[in-house]
Parts: C-alpha cells; structure tokens; sequence
C-alpha cells in the first residue's frame, strides 16, 4: 500500500464513505499481510519504489496464484518471474490484463503508473541459448520504468557484431551483459564503454563451464573496470540494479 492509496483511506473515512473499523483494517495490512504461508509485503514500493516480485520456483501453483491475487487485489504492479508457462495459462482467464513473456517466464500486471527514468539502459547478450535470461533482465528493467534496448547474439566469437553497436552502446547510462561459456563478452564491453557494466553470468556451456561457474569466475577476475557481477542466472537482479542505478542518473 502506497502513500496514494493511505491518502485515499483517510479521504473515504472524513466522507463517510468507509468506516474508522474498515480503515484501521485495510491499514494494520501496511507492512505486509500474513496469508499463512507467506507475508506479502505491502510497504515494499513505498520503501523500494516498487513492489515485491514473486519469484516461483519453490512455490506450488495455489501458493503461486494466491500470491498474485492478493498483491492484484490490494492494486500493486505485479511482476512474477520463472513462472511455468502451465501455472500462467490458470491465471489467465481471471486476469486478462496480465502479460506473460515465454522465454523470460515473466509475469506481469500493470495496475499502477511507474514514473519514467530518463536515459537508457541496454541488454546485451552473447549467444541465443543466453536469451531466457536476458529477457528476464530486459522485462525486469522495463517494468520498473525504463527505455532498455537489446542486442542479442552478439558474442565474442563474431565480435565484429558487437562493434556494429558501439555507438548505442556508448549513449547508455547501464549495460548489461549476459553470456554463458567462458563469459568473456563483459570484459570486451567494460573496455569498450564509460557507464557502469552489470554482468550476468548464465549456465549455458559444456562440461568444463560447470553450470556457469567458469563465466561467474571470468566475469569476477575482469580486468576492465566498471564491470560489476551478479549471480549465475541471475537476470532479474541485474534489470532491478540496472533500473536503481540509471534512476539516479538524470539524462
């Protein structure tokens, strides 16, 4: 629940409209709502500037959706990720607003205006079999209220790709950077630009990249500054952090 929707409270009580009872109900909900097997945190957006994101794996289908109803229910942005594609086809004959990115298995419901971030973040990604978890950062870093291009399949391997894109690549305020083998794209693009690098390491390899770790490794031992480096998989995190940091940046 937002500064807005307090304010609101308190307008429908001095009218009459809803009781002190019902008003003292609807705010002992502000911190967060006890649904038994999970609190919902209700005061994530006015603390964060956006609402909690449900991440689903873990979770059973009715947890999934109880979830999502509540946090719809009380108005907030719902985004959702790594949800199973058969989970969001229940959901969306109840919620016909929602939208659901395949590849990314992000979920979302747009209740609430988000303010816009000027300048702009951009996504790059090494090879194809990286694109689940670009998409995840592309959605993530969109929803949130940011202009975020994308620049898919555009590797070390062919890196004369990657430098068709230098000059987009330098009008951005972030980059992030996804790539699974050996993980070395974050380095060429942290050498090549002036803005903050977030690099995603993904578990797309053989056997010797070990699930990610031999592009986690690389990515942390980078000798290009500026490059900073979130966890295996992890492309949600690096569209939140891509979203805080070009938030702060006013062009």
């Amino acid at each position: 629940m937002n500064q807005k929707k307090i304010e609101e409270l308190l307008r429908k009580v001095k009218k009459g409209s809803l009781s002190i009872e019902k008003a003292v109900e609807e705010l002992r909900e502000l911190p967060f709502q006890d649904i038994g097997f999970a609190k919902i945190d209700h005061h994530r957006a006015v603390r964060k500037g956006f609402p909690e994101v449900i991440y689903c794996p873990g979770k059973s289908p009715d947890q999934i959706i109880r979830i999502i109803n509540v946090m719809n229910d009380k108005g907030h942005n719902v985004l959702a990720t790594r949800l199973d594609k058969n989970i969001y086809l229940k959901i969306i004959n109840k919620i016909p607003t929602s939208e659901y990115n395949e590849i990314a298995k992000t979920f979302f419901i747009k209740n609430e205006n988000i303010p816009k971030n000027p300048g702009k973040i951009i996504v790059v990604c090494a090879g194809t079999s990286d694109l689940p978890i670009a998409e995840e950062a592309y959605v993530t870093a969109s929803v949130m209220g940011n202009k975020v291009l994308k620049f898919y399949d555009i590797g070390v391997a062919g890196i004369h790709r990657l430098f068709d894109k230098i000059n987009e690549l330098m009008k951005a305020n972030v980059i992030i950077v996804v790539a699974g083998m050996e993980g070395a794209l974050a380095s060429v693009v942290g050498g090549l630009v002036n803005c903050p690098v977030i690099a995603v390491p993904t578990s797309v390899g053989y056997g010797a990249s070990f699930g990610g770790l031999s592009a986690l490794l690389t990515m942390l031992n980078s000798c290009a500054s500026g490059v900073a480096v979130v966890n295996i998989d992890n492309g949600f995190g690096a569209g939140y952090i891509a979203s805080l940091i070009n938030s702060k940046i006013k062009k």
